[in-house]
């Protein structure tokens, strides 16, 4: 899947091309809008982006995850070379030292990335800042064409790039998930 982010500030013709796309086959959870006016979005029904991945929170307790790996891979092995695992103590504290190291970090970097704006919408803060609207949609190739008619219909639409979609095994398990829980009573 690709992901194609569009800029706009009219959150109406966002609710038109939103309502096309669903009625062309893109599925809800492939359609989301970034906005700083969370009310405005909600009142126009659109699918909008929870707030915790407005943060960086899952990226960076990821890095911090990596940067415990390695502090605990260190105390390991400098342990090992160091021979200090053939005490009396043996590598019950070293490896429970090694799992706070883990815990400590990957708990750091999640509170680090609470504070900052999601790495994949940075580039879009100053236009968020201005009251414009971003609006991305995750496609599969086969509905390159489909996204393009419908954004074609919508001159108030501003292309603002491309990048890494959800993988879409994630977009049509969402699609599903929803598609199950409407059916029930």
């Amino acid at each position: 899947m690709l992901r194609h982010y569009y800029i706009s500030d009219d959150l109406d013709d966002l609710e038109a091309v939103e309502l096309e796309l669903e009625g062309k086959g893109i599925s809800t959870p492939q359609i989301h809008v970034l906005s700083e006016d969370d009310a405005e979005v909600e009142k126009h029904h659109l699918h909008a982006i929870e707030a915790v991945l407005k943060q960086d929170v899952v990226h960076s307790t990821e890095i911090g995850a990596v940067v415990g790996v390695i502090g605990a891979v260190l105390v390991l092995g400098v342990t090992y070379i160091i021979e200090w695992h053939t005490t009396a103590a043996g590598w019950i504290p070293f490896g429970f030292l090694a799992v706070v190291i883990l815990g400590f970090c990957t708990w750091e970097g999640g509170l680090i990335g609470i504070q900052i704006p999601n790495h994949q919408f940075r580039r879009f803060q100053k236009l968020l800042k201005q009251g414009k609207h971003i609006i991305f949609v995750d496609v599969d190739p086969e509905q390159e064409t489909v996204l393009s008619e419908v954004v074609d219909k919508h001159p108030g639409l501003k292309l603002a790039g491309t990048g890494n979609a959800t993988p879409s095994w994630v977009v049509h398990g969402q699609a599903k998930f929803i598609k199950v829980m409407k059916t029930l009573p």
